[in-house]
């Protein structure tokens, strides 16, 4: 009985408590409970407004700065790279836009665009590693200087790369030696061409800029996936072989992302001293820079330039002779 009447006063003290609830939801605490509402709202209403307005803000400045240094490049870079020749070589999908904008560039600050090639999935696939070694063997006696005793397919392979777009004939600084379009017609020919040119090259270059593939950026919970280790290899090899037989070059990247080439050029302390980095690739900042880096690199003078730790904004602008000097000859 007493557990009987123990539940009992339970239930209506439950049902008091509701009822006194709705009674005082219905009367004394409902307008008060609705004017809070409303107040709510409508400040969160004004902060989106005030939020949106900044952002609006924001981009007009951004637009702004980017139409003003667009206006200011041409003082900025012009004859810096005068009567110079730069073989561009992207190393895989680079975005057209990216493409054309550093064209633009570089032809800005005075400079000729001799060659247009990009890497095919073939430069680095597993599956395509037999062929790349078998046609190594092909490559090696166009070569001059020979790859060093003991370097890799990789590395064997940008330098038939770099030599078949910058060696001039001896005495003609102006000629493509024989062996160079030898090793292009090798590397762009067959039925797995590992390179793709958009036109025949006829003059050897003096530089070169290669454009890194971007790495899509994600959030701090799902990470950037890292690329295969052939890839990166290869592409490092690339830009090795680059400054190496070029009186100078450039790595342009996108952002300094994980996985991102820059990236690991800064962790490598042989590449790092030695090659010279854009980041920004996407943006008119990056742009405007590539020929002030590569002008700097042909002078001497290396660098990593970008916005992010390590990083300097921008380099000194140098006008490199308007000669084009000895040239690698063949």
């Amino acid at each position: 009985m007493i557990d009987f009447r123990y539940h009992l006063v339970s239930l209506i003290s439950v049902f008091l408590a509701l009822a006194v609830g709705i009674a005082l939801g219905a009367g004394p605490l409902k307008q008060t409970l609705g004017d809070t509402l409303t107040g709510q709202v409508q400040q969160l209403r004004t902060e989106k407004a005030q939020l949106r307005s900044q952002l609006d803000d924001t981009a007009g400045q951004l637009k702004n700065s980017d139409a003003y240094l667009d206006a200011a490049s041409g003082q900025l870079v012009q004859g810096t790279l005068k009567d110079r020749r730069v073989a561009v070589v992207a190393l895989g999908a680079v975005p057209q836009d990216e493409r054309t904008a550093v064209d633009a560039r570089l032809t800005q600050a005075g400079a000729t665009v001799s060659a247009h090639v990009t890497l095919t999935d073939a430069w680095s696939s597993t599956d395509q590693r037999s062929f790349r070694q078998g046609l190594v063997g092909y490559l090696l006696g166009y070569l001059n200087p020979a790859p060093d005793q003991g370097a890799g397919v990789q590395a064997q392979l940008a330098q038939a790369l770099v030599q078949g777009l910058v060696r001039a004939e001896s005495g003609k600084p102006d000629t493509l030696t024989q062996d160079s379009t030898v090793l292009l017609q090798l590397l762009s020919s067959g039925q797995t061409p590992l390179i793709t040119l958009a036109n025949p090259v006829t003059a050897p270059a003096d530089a070169v800029v290669v454009l890194a593939v971007p790495v899509a950026t994600t959030s701090a919970a799902t990470p950037a996936p890292t690329p295969a280790q052939d890839a990166t290899s290869s592409a490092l090899a690339v830009v090795g072989a680059a400054q190496s037989f070029s009186h100078g070059a450039v790595l342009v990247d996108g952002s300094v992302a994980a996985g991102s080439l820059v990236s690991a050029v800064l962790a490598d302390k042989s590449l790092n001293g030695a090659v010279t980095t854009v980041s920004g690739a996407d943006t008119i900042t990056g742009q405007v820079t590539v020929p002030l880096a590569l002008a700097a690199r042909i002078a001497g003078t290396n660098g990593h330039y970008g916005f992010g730790s390590g990083l300097s904004p921008m380099p000194a602008r140098t006008a490199v002779p308007t000669t084009a000097g000895a040239r690698t000859a063949g």
